[in-house]
């Protein structure tokens, strides 16, 4: 954790930085949303104080676990316990604590005495509920570690060119002419690396359709499905449609797009997108029960599963995840993506492919999902997968089968 001592504590961006931690520990509100809220608060934050809240706020629901531990806290978020978890947080920073009397009597050395202490303890360290710890190290071994402690790192921010419009080189040109400087990434041609932080929404680039945000791994599921333009393509678990329109654009608006997904309200933001775009060809239909996929077998040229999972994979981008899972939901969460798999594949038509996609790095979620549903249609082969791991690729961790069927 290092030092910052050039930045002074502000009374009002602390302050912020409380109550947005009030409404995620106490009103189990996500962080993300919270973050989002709290920045609107005050138009005179520069940048600079943008960053501070932002980070700060990511940070202290990241080490939860562990400033809880040093702040003898335990789970109990009274004004008085976030303002000790802040105080370790600060402390550990390297902060000069202000002349505030919620800073009266801050044991600065029993903090960094007890810091060095749980480094010895990996669920401590990595700040990490135990039963998750016990379950990364059963599924995963000696790889444990390591993926662990590369999600618990701050993600970059990555952005996907729209390519019916623009191009890498053009869209860099174009927001390096708005002040917004970005670095190209090997083996991703369709991304760009923000070089800084910034609320890129703003941009005109953003509001005319040049670019969406998307990580550089979730940009790799679209070109596995192996598209052609002219194909008949469903994403079958669509939300809010990211991927479906990395799948319009590689198809440059030829053919039909099939997006579905449970809840209206994430398609109607996916249309909202697709006009931004100028993706035309993306039809979108909310899954009313069975016979909504019933209509649908044996028409697809290519289905993209991105199924619901425990999302581990993203931790970098949603550290709140770890302390909202639960041992239960994850056994759920298997059952249905088995079912969806089961259900879903009917919809490619014989000699058709389709994509099983997750945001996971358990086994469990993965490979042995494809496994078994292998195993129980013999009328699928595997053609590839791809497992991509945070700590060897420095960006989110997913998983991709690309399967054909046979009959």
């Amino acid at each position: 954790m290092s030092e910052k001592t050039e930045m002074r504590l502000h009374r009002t961006l602390v302050f912020a930085v409380i109550e947005a931690l009030d409404a995620i520990f106490n009103q189990n509100e996500y962080a993300d949303k919270v973050v989002q809220r709290t920045l609107k608060k005050d138009k005179r934050w520069g940048s600079r104080d943008r960053k501070f809240i932002a980070e700060t706020i990511y940070e202290m629901v990241r080490w939860k676990r562990l400033y809880n531990e040093i702040a003898g806290t335990k789970e109990h978020y009274t004004k008085e316990n976030l303002w000790k978890n802040f105080t370790v947080w600060a402390v550990l920073k390297g902060y000069k604590l202000p002349d505030w009397k919620q800073f009266t009597g801050t044991p600065a050395r029993r903090i960094k005495g007890k810091f060095d202490e749980l480094q010895k303890i990996r669920s401590f360290k990595e700040s990490i509920p135990e039963w998750l710890d016990q379950l990364g190290e059963a599924e995963l071994g000696e790889q444990w570690p390591e993926i662990m402690h590369a999600l618990n790192q701050q993600a970059e921010v990555i952005l996907r060119v729209n390519t019916l419009k623009t191009n890498t080189k053009a869209l860099q040109q174009i927001l390096e002419a708005e002040g917004i400087e970005t670095s190209i990434l090997k083996g991703f041609p369709d991304a760009l690396l923000l070089n800084e932080r910034q609320n890129i929404f703003l941009s005109k680039a953003f509001q005319d359709g040049l670019f969406e945000v998307q990580d550089a791994s979730s940009q790799l599921v679209a070109p596995f499905l192996d598209l052609q333009p002219g194909q008949r393509v469903v994403d079958a678990c669509a939300g809010a449609g990211g991927k479906t329109l990395h799948i319009a654009s590689l198809m440059e608006n030829k053919g039909q797009i099939l997006a579905l997904d449970l809840y209206g309200n994430k398609l109607k933001e996916l249309k909202i997108r697709a006009r931004r775009n100028s993706a035309h060809n993306i039809e979108t239909r909310v899954i009313e029960g069975s016979k909504t996929i019933k209509k649908l077998h044996d028409s697809a040229d290519r289905l993209l599963i991105d199924a619901p999972c425990s999302g581990l994979g993203v931790l970098r981008r949603n550290p709140d995840a770890k302390w909202k899972l639960q041992p239960e939901f994850l056994d759920k969460i298997r059952q249905t993506q088995t079912e969806i798999l089961a259900e879903y594949s009917k919809i490619v038509k014989p000699g058709g492919k389709m994509v099983d996609a997750t945001c996971s790095v358990l086994p469990s979620e993965n490979e042995q999902q494809v496994a078994g549903f292998l195993h129980q249609h013999p009328n699928f082969i595997l053609i590839k997968e791809k497992k991509i791991l945070p700590n060897l690729s420095g960006f989110d961790g997913f998983y991709m089968a690309l399967m054909e069927r046979k009959d």
